[in-house]
């Protein structure tokens, strides 16, 4: 997985093998600003479970911002917007593990 900053946003990258599929991926908000990622292809025996863990700094990440996206070539890209000091969260509170 490839994480990229920038002054405004975090973005996380991976491309997965043809296998995974969207319905294979969650993504889902931990509390302590923690992102969990889970691909796992239920009906492979190898190569077929991949698991990222991603801890921002206290108060960096805007975790309710969110977003994923996968592409039809397998590759998911997660964005997440920062937060400016003293900022607060701009996005209602609402389910916070998006299952493709």
């Amino acid at each position: 997985m490839v994480i990229q900053s920038t002054l405004s946003t975090h973005s996380l990258s991976v491309v997965l093998p043809r296998a995974i599929q969207s319905e294979m991926v969650t993504v889902s908000v931990k509390k302590g600003d923690k992102l969990n990622i889970v691909a796992d292809a239920w009906h492979m025996e190898n190569d077929c479970h991949y698991e990222w863990q991603v801890h921002f700094a206290p108060g960096d990440a805007d975790m309710p911002s969110v977003r994923a996206r996968f592409a039809p070539d397998g590759k998911l890209t997660i964005t997440v917007q920062r937060r400016i000091p003293g900022q607060t969260s701009g996005y209602s509170r609402g389910p916070l593990g998006t299952r493709f």
